[in-house]
């Protein structure tokens, strides 16, 4: 797999900039197909940081509705990636 295709997108929720704040952990979404070790090597490729541990968790699309219309969001996957120990901490941009 291309490593440009496996990181989508940051994830900024507060679960997520808590855990970057208190253990240098990263969320991203990722390939659904992308592996442990795929993700830990676009990391350090892109952002220029070495990274100590990867956690993945698998997401089911959810049943969503608009009136009599029933359908499935597709399913996705999000990858936890922990930061070595004086490793500069990546930053995001913020939307304004």
């Amino acid at each position: 797999m291309n490593l440009d295709k496996i990181i989508r997108r940051p994830i900024i929720t507060e679960k997520g900039l808590r855990a970057k704040d208190e253990h240098r952990t990263l969320c991203f979404e990722v390939h659904p197909e992308a592996t442990k070790a795929q993700v830990k090597e676009a990391v350090q490729k892109f952002f220029q940081v070495k990274v100590e541990a990867v956690r993945t968790a698998n997401f089911e699309g959810r049943m969503r509705r608009r009136g009599r219309t029933v359908g499935y969001r597709s399913d996705w996957k999000k990858a936890y990636v922990r930061l070595r120990a004086g490793e500069k901490m990546i930053e995001y941009v913020e939307k304004t």
